[in-house]
């Protein structure tokens, strides 16, 4: 057995600091061996204990988590961990902390909520194991082909990420020309997250972007994010294809869940489909992957060199599911290839 994750817990709140404290020792693969109540107290904290990962979170007094953050990742990389409030401000604050470096990110639970802080232990025991630099920030896109240099075809994009998705899909959906195949995303994030990164990947790309509603149709230059928390997104309509958000328990204990949406492209587009699995944990989307790929899809995995974690391209890729594994900065330009309309006619 590996030792225990070593994590400092940072939060002005004592009463924060202990719920966290709590949740992650009752792991015995975490332990949790300092706690410090604002940046100061944390930077002398990481130079004494020298911790694994540290959780942070957004709003301290004397120096906000995200100033703290961009020191540790130029001064001392490590795997941080964020945890914010679930507000409009707070999940714009944690994507710009997830694109500085962050590893993940926690939503602070509500009162009375049954399970606080849900997954931050196998976030925490991740970070741990990651041998990510977490000095390198996001790229700078290069410029998306023109209108007049790619013509879309007739396939459907369908994309799963988790941790280390918000980098991710910034650098594959910059590649994005403004007349975009219409591309369908799962990305594990809380609920109210999703929004605001939806509004971060409008303003940062050229198609448009947005949070998928109920029966929102399906078209060329768009891209749709499934919504945090309560419905998972699928595609339905063989002649007009939607988005459909459904009611139904998570699914690898996700929801929505990377499957569920695979499994409705599958079904609904077969071979005029692209499925594509970015880093995360865990394994959703492998098994709708591979269902894409047993109905004539194309289908494209994260390698591992570029993955913040090679959890689900690494699941996927050993079912059989991924047709080829490439560094995320060739997985934009491969979708437009395979969703490219052909020069006799569209594919």
């Amino acid at each position: 057995m590996s030792a225990p994750a070593r994590v400092l817990v940072v939060d002005d709140s004592p009463t924060m600091r202990g719920l966290i404290t709590a949740v992650l020792s009752s792991d015995p693969e975490v332990n949790v061996i300092g706690q410090a109540g604002d940046a100061l107290e944390a930077r002398e904290a990481i130079k004494r204990l020298n911790p694994d990962v540290v959780t942070l979170d957004i709003e301290m007094p004397n120096m906000n988590g995200l100033d703290f953050l961009e020191k540790i990742m130029t001064l001392r990389p490590m795997p941080v961990i964020m945890v914010s409030t679930m507000t409009h401000r707070g999940a714009e604050a944690t994507l710009a902390a997830l694109e500085i470096g962050a590893f993940d990110c926690v939503g602070k639970p509500a009162p009375g909520e049954a399970r606080p802080f849900g997954d931050l232990a196998e976030k925490v025991k991740a970070a741990a194991r990651t041998q990510r630099q977490f000095s390198q920030p996001v790229a700078a896109a290069t410029p998306p082909p023109s209108v007049a240099d790619f013509r879309v075809g007739r396939k459907i994009v369908a994309i799963g990420s988790s941790t280390g998705g918000v980098e991710a899909l910034i650098t594959v959906l910059q590649k994005f020309p403004v007349n975009c195949p219409p591309t369908v995303i799962t990305q594990h994030m809380p609920p109210t997250f999703t929004r605001s990164f939806a509004e971060r990947l409008n303003r940062l790309c050229a198609p448009v972007v947005q949070e998928a509603t109920d029966g929102a149709r399906l078209e060329i230059g768009k891209i749709y994010l499934a919504p945090g928390g309560e419905r998972h997104l699928q595609v339905t309509g063989a002649s007009a294809p939607c988005c459909r958000l459904v009611d139904r328990p998570p699914v690898n204990g996700h929801r929505p869940s990377v499957d569920v949406l695979f499994d409705s492209v599958a079904e609904l587009a077969g071979r005029n489909a692209v499925g594509v699995i970015l880093t995360g944990m865990g394994r959703d989307g492998a098994a709708g992957l591979l269902k894409m790929r047993h109905a004539g899809a194309r289908t494209l995995g994260q390698n591992e060199k570029t993955c913040v974690v090679y959890g689900m391209p690494r699941v996927a890729h050993e079912l059989g599911a991924v047709e080829q594994q490439l560094p995320l900065s060739a997985i934009g330009e491969e979708i437009l290839k395979m969703t490219a309309a052909r020069k006799e006619g569209t594919e």
